[in-house]
This record gives structure tokens, sequence and C-alpha cells, in this order.
């Protein structure tokens, strides 16, 4: 993922369900529950992400079985979460500066 990139709204949730290592049906719903239900994500989606963010070094295979893959933040990982989270913190600042909670 490029510097200073906003991450989509799926990839954070994703990368976000991802501070406790997981597999897949469990982070559809880990998803879910940190969004209040507000995001639904499904399997297409879901998996095509954690392939893209293995790919890019911000998640890994933490183990396998017949059944199941679960997944965890690599330290690249936990990195991009974290300035994804301070711009996102940035950007509802700068509304509170201007009132936009007022609207």
């Amino acid at each position: 993922m490029a510097q200073n990139t906003p991450m989509t709204e799926a990839m954070y949730y994703l990368l976000l369900a991802l501070l406790r290592p997981a597999h897949g049906y469990r982070l559809m719903q880990q998803v879910s529950e940190a969004s209040g239900g507000r995001v639904a994500m499904g399997a297409g989606t879901m998996y095509g992400l954690l392939s893209k963010l293995e790919k890019e070094g911000l998640i890994e295979l933490e183990k396998q079985d017949e059944r199941r893959k679960t997944y965890a933040l690599t330290n690249a990982g936990r990195e991009a979460l974290g300035a994804e989270y301070r711009r996102l913190r940035a950007l509802v600042s700068d509304g509170e500066k201007m009132e936009v909670d007022r609207l």
C-alpha cells in the first residue's frame, strides 16, 4: 500500500478486526461488530482483501488446518492501521474545528 494512501472502509475494518488473529468467518463477524452492523463484509470481498493485504505484507498466515486459515497483523500492518486511525482522527478534528457537527 502506498504511503499516505487512504484505506478503503473495508480494508480499515478488516485490519481493525485483525488486531486479534482470526479466521475468515470470525473476521466477518468482527467487522460487523466493530462497525455496529454498518459494514457487512461478504466472503468474496474479504478473501480478496486478505490476499491483497498478505501480498502487501500487512498481514500473514498465522496457522492453517484442513478447515481454516488464521491470519494476523504484521508489524507493517499495525503501523498502517495506526497511521490510518490517526488520519481519520485528524479529519474528524478538522471538522469539529469548523463546527461541522452543527449542520
